[in-house]
Parts: structure tokens; C-alpha cells; sequence
């Protein structure tokens, strides 16, 4: 059997790394950064096993006791207990850069041993880390990446998975990315499509999709809407913190207007008319069925214009990379309402 693997870097990701020194060696440095609990615990419900992997110069030397590194650790571990959440395995190196280690970080050899009794499912499993040398360690083990800004919140993480008797699709993101994806779902246009949300919004976004195409395009485009709109909603949590609206685009001849509302309640507006029965390989009729399923079960308003245009390529293009950068309006967190939500009532 293979295990999903969520590796996860301590100091700066985890928890608040000191700019001057870079080792937290006392209690009164130890500060888990915003996000973490949530995406932690949500990631145990998704059936992930926590491994923290983290390189600690000198560990056990004079400049940096081990029993100082002890201190905090165990702080660190109790206080995440207490929440619901326990790592399944924890690896450190001690050795300092000049000592050319196996196991130091971007090396593997730390988990080698531990990946052969226990292998990973390498689709499904990532790093999440802020160093290029994490980024080299993802890269290694063949992992997906998912970089943070050094003592930044904690990346918005979600994924999912659809099984029906027409289409079986999986969908893991992140809000906080640069924009990479991963998509297939057999329609070609449809995924250059996707790519430009994923492109505009900054969210980076892996789709897997096997639907009955054999039957109709249909089902695969809104169950793919329906699985997206999940995953993201999945993803904001409570929404604490968030713009919550966004709205534009024009794609050369063309102008798109979208505005979007994270509001809790679906629902759709859609003004666009093609004149072409298909684009690429996709019927044009369901374009409006994607969007329809993306804002039931991402639970927003969307409204879509096209003012006008004619190519209608770029009427699509500009549609979906117009959702893009309103999504990334949307999702983005103001740090002037941290913890608090765009909304009189409380609740969104």
C-alpha cells in the first residue's frame, strides 16, 4: 500500500525562525505561525501522514545543546497534540553544511531507509517548505512542491476526490501558490483552459480527471466545476481574513467582465453567447455548465459578461483567465481584517 505523505519544514514554516540567530533554542522563541493548526488537521482527516524533515546546524554542539533543541521540540509537539495533531514520523539532521552529509536537506538520505519499508505515493504526496533547499528535496523524491514565504501564514492546502459511475476526478491546490498546474481531464481545450485560471490566480492546481467521454463531454466538464468549486471552498475553511470579492479582462479583441462574491450562496449570471457549437474540442453549451457547478459548490456569486469580441477563442480564454484574477482577489488575505470576515452577519 501506498502512504500520502505530507513533508513539512520546521523552523520558518512550522513555527517563527529568528531572522539574527535562526535557531529557536528557548521556549520564549517558539511561536506556531498563523494557518498551521487547520491545514494540519485537515490534512489527517485526508488521510496524510505528517513527516517533519528539517536540517538543524550544529545540533548537539556548544553553540546549539541539544537539550535546548529538546526543550522546544517536545513544546512544540505537546502544544499540536493538544489540538488533534501528532506527527507520524520526525527526521532532523545535526550536521552543519561544511560537513558534506548524506542527510542533510536537499539529500534524502535521511528518509531513504524509512521510504523503502514504507513507500509513498509520490502522486499524492509533497514537501511544503521555503528554502530552495527544500524545493531540491521535493524535487529528489519526485514530489510535488509547495513553497512559503519564510515566518509567512501557513499555505491554504485542500484536495479532493469525486467518484461517480461517469467520471472519477481528483483535485489537490493551493492558495497560496504561483500558479503551476497538473491537468488532465481528456478534453484538451478545456484543460488549456483551466490552466489559465490556475495561471491568473496564482492557485496551484492539479486535476486528474476519467470521465465516460465515450458518452458526451458533459459530464466531465461540470463534475470537473463541481470537484474545483469544492476543493477551493474546502481550502478558504472559515474564510477568515479574505477579500471576499474580485472582479474584471480583455484578451485582445475581446472584453470579459466577471465579478465574484465569496459569499456562501451560489449562484450564477451568465451573458456570454458563441455563435461556434464547438471550440477546440470542448462544445461551447458547456462552458456555462462549468461555471454553474464551480459556484454551487465553491459557493459563490459569479457574474459573467462578454461585452463583446470575435474570436471567440479569446471570448473563452478571456472568461476563464478573468475568473483567474477575480479568484485571486477573492482569496487573497488582508492583513488589516486577520481573523476577522468580510461580513456584517459574522459568518460567510
Amino acid at each position: 500500500m501506498l502512504n500520502k505523505y505530507a513533508f513539512i519544514d520546521r523552523d520558518g514554516v512550522l513555527i517563527f525562525e529568528p531572522e539574527d540567530t535562526k535557531q529557536i533554542d528557548s521556549l520564549n522563541k517558539l511561536k506556531i505561525l498563523d494557518g498551521v493548526i487547520p491545514v494540519l488537521k485537515q490534512l489527517i482527516v485526508d488521510d496524510y501522514k505528517l513527516i517533519m524533515v528539517s536540517n538543524q546546524d550544529g545540533l548537539g554542539t556548544t553553540s546549539f545543546p541539544r537539550t535546548n533543541f529538546d526543550i522546544v521540540q517536545d513544546k512544540l509537539l505537546d502544544n499540536l497534540k493538544k489540538k488533534g495533531i501528532k506527527f507520524y514520523r520526525i527526521f532532523i539532521c545535526p550536521h552543519l553544511p561544511s560537513n558534506n552529509c548524506s542527510c542533510r536537506k536537499p539529500e534524502t538520505g535521511l528518509i531513504k531507509e524509512f521510504l523503502l519499508v514504507k513507500p509513498m505515493d509520490k502522486a499524492r504526496s509533497f514537501m511544503i517548505g521555503d528554502r530552495d533547499s527544500d524545493k531540491q528535496f521535493a524535487k529528489n523524491l519526485g514530489i510535488k512542491f509547495y513553497q512559503t514565504n519564510t515566518n509567512s501564514s501557513f499555505p491554504r492546502l485542500a484536495e479532493l476526490e469525486r467518484n461517480t459511475n461517469e467520471t472519477k476526478i481528483f483535485t489537490q491546490l493551493n492558495l497560496d501558490g504561483i500558479g503551476n498546474y497538473n491537468i488532465d481531464t481528456g478534453i484538451k481545450f478545456f484543460d488549456h483552459m483551466l490552466e489559465q485560471i490556475a495561471k491568473n490566480s496564482l492557485i496551484d492546481i492539479d486535476i486528474k480527471c476519467t470521465g465516460d467521454l465515450s458518452v458526451d463531454e458533459h459530464h466531465t466538464v461540470e463534475d470537473v466545476g463541481l470537484a474545483l468549486g469544492a476543493t477551493i471552498n474546502k481550502a478558504l475553511t472559515n474564510k477568515k481574513g479574505i477579500n471576499r470579492y474580485g472582479f474584471l479582462l480583455p484578451m485582445d479583441e475581446a472584453l470579459a467582465e466577471v465579478a465574484i462574491d465569496l459569499s456562501g450562496r451560489p449562484f450564477l449570471v451568465w451573458n456570454a453567447k458563441f455563435k461556434r457549437e464547438k471550440i477546440g474540442d470542448i462544445p461551447t453549451e458547456l462552458f456555462e455548465d462549468f461555471f454553474r457547478a464551480l459556484s454551487n459548490n465553491l459557493q459563490a456569486n459569479i457574474h459573467i459578461n462578454i461585452r463583446y469580441g470575435r474570436n471567440e477563442h479569446h471570448m473563452a480564454e478571456a472568461i476563464f483567465k478573468a475568473i483567474g484574477r477575480t479568484l485571486r482577489q477573492a482569496i487573497e488575505n488582508d492583513p488589516r481584517q486577520k481573523n476577522l470576515i468580510t461580513s456584517t452577519k459574522g459568518i460567510l
